[in-house]
């Protein structure tokens, strides 16, 4: 039994990322809609109107792969910030290269039970009474429900332990088990690669901090500006 995802699949972990950064941070952006007039926008000896030029669409919370590590991507957030919040991703693909499942990895502030969050999407044929099972190398696994739905699948928001994190460093493959809701005696079963998730894991806390610290900066000057007003 088989489902498949479209090809395009949302980036749920990030957009959750994104909603830590303060409304003000994305307010300081420079006006770039107005650009001089060049020689191309002025007309000919013919009086033809040679065009102007349109300005590439804003990409302030678009999602990019700043890195590769493995197995894994690195995506990130573009903000307007000068550190853009990152996750790793992978697509999970049945035995035929269709994509079946993503998971979106972000690692937590420390002091937590969990050390980890992720974003698992399923297709929408997914049984979600049959919850989604995750094991490494073949090891005990552990039962998530789903949150909800959107038109391109299901999401399971999950957290993992430091112990967790441990594991998906010293393992090889992770297992992701559905149940698909037309067959449900059956189950899919996905391989989750961990080839370059420790570099990539360490990669992202580094982006993650930065981050953080560029919003405390953007924070700390806003704070300054205001003081400075009164």
């Amino acid at each position: 039994m088989t489902l498949h995802l479209p090809a395009r699949l949302p980036s749920l972990a990030l957009a959750i990322l994104l909603t830590a950064v303060p409304a003000y941070a994305q307010d300081t952006a420079t006006d770039e809609t107005a650009a001089p007039a060049t020689a191309d926008t002025a007309e000919g000896d013919l009086g033809l109107n040679m065009g102007t030029p349109v300005q590439a669409e804003n990409e302030l919370g678009s999602t990019y792969i700043k890195d590769v590590s493995g197995d894994w991507e690195i995506h990130c957030i573009r903000t307007q910030l000068e550190a853009d919040p990152c996750a790793l991703h992978q697509v999970m693909r049945d035995d035929a290269d269709n994509p079946v499942a993503t998971i979106e990895l972000v690692n937590l502030p420390a002091g937590q039970p969990a050390a980890a969050g992720a974003t698992i999407v399923t297709p929408l044929e997914t049984l979600l009474t049959e919850q989604v099972t995750l094991s490494v190398d073949g090891g005990a696994g552990r039962k998530y429900p789903f949150n909800f739905c959107t038109q391109r699948g299901c999401v399971a928001r999950v957290g993992f332990s430091q112990d967790d994190v441990a594991r998906f460093k010293r393992g090889n493959a992770g297992q992701l088990v559905i149940v698909p809701l037309v067959a449900p005696d059956q189950q899919v079963d996905l391989s989750i690669s961990l080839a370059g998730f420790t570099a990539g894991f360490d990669q992202i806390t580094e982006l993650n901090a930065a981050n953080e610290a560029a919003i405390q900066k953007v924070q700390a000057e806003a704070s300054e500006a205001e003081g400075n007003g009164n």
